[in-house]
């Protein structure tokens, strides 16, 4: 089946911080939405209108600052709604114009294109993917290497763990990831590749992910290429 839509991923960059955004344009409509925008705001208005397309939506997976810091400047230039999920909102009290709050498996839609909303916890209270056909943006839920961290407020490594496992039972071995960092590898690998790849995924114990994921002295957790 040919997509109604397509992916462009936008690199940004701000001293220690290089994290990944993502605009999705749907084809019939020439409506475009923005999945976490942060840094660059030169970057992400370029490739819009390079695209020639209409900024219709801002997708949020989380409310950590590097996820949401354009936010601001893109409803000042574009007025878009902006997504979140209900549970990260009331946990962490996020607010901006234009908010609206998302249920696990809701649907979202931009011109004939829909995506689900999937709620997975763990690296965030109220963390959300947000799942397409063929591509899954999973902001710090799932990298291509790894997973988020589960230490901050509302964090638990136990949910982290059911996130894992529920992407891993619903979202096809042949869609794409699109995740909120990388550590070296380039957007874009399928589920399929981060079972063969990706340690977090080959853990099907919770006692056992949960002892590794919050082991002592890591390494390179904030190494992102």
């Amino acid at each position: 089946m040919k997509l109604t839509y397509e992916v462009h991923q936008i690199k940004t960059s701000h001293h220690m911080w290089t994290n990944y955004c993502y605009i999705i344009v749907d084809h019939v409509s020439g409506s475009a939405i923005v999945v976490d925008p942060s840094w660059e705001l030169s970057k992400i208005t370029n490739k819009l209108d390079e695209l020639e397309v209409d900024l219709s939506a801002i997708l949020l997976t989380h409310s950590h600052y590097d996820h949401v810091n354009l936010v601001e400047p893109l409803l000042k230039l574009f007025n878009p709604d902006v997504y979140m999920s209900k549970k990260e909102i009331d946990f962490y009290q996020f607010n901006c114009r234009n908010l609206i709050a998302l249920n696990d498996n809701q649907t979202i839609s931009i011109g004939n294109t829909e995506g689900r909303c999937l709620l997975t916890p763990g690296h965030t209270a109220g963390g959300m993917c947000y799942l397409f056909p063929e591509s899954i943006f999973t902001g710090d839920t799932v990298f291509t290497e790894g997973c988020g961290i589960c230490e901050d407020h509302g964090s638990s490594a136990s949910d982290m763990f059911e996130s894992i496992q529920r992407i891993k039972s619903e979202v096809s071995l042949d869609v794409h990831v699109y995740p909120g960092h990388s550590f070296g590898k380039e957007p874009g690998h399928t589920i399929k590749e981060l079972l063969k790849h990706n340690i977090y995924f080959q853990i099907d114990k919770k006692e056992y992910f949960v002892k590794f994921r919050t082991r002592k002295n890591q390494k390179g957790i904030f190494d992102f290429k």
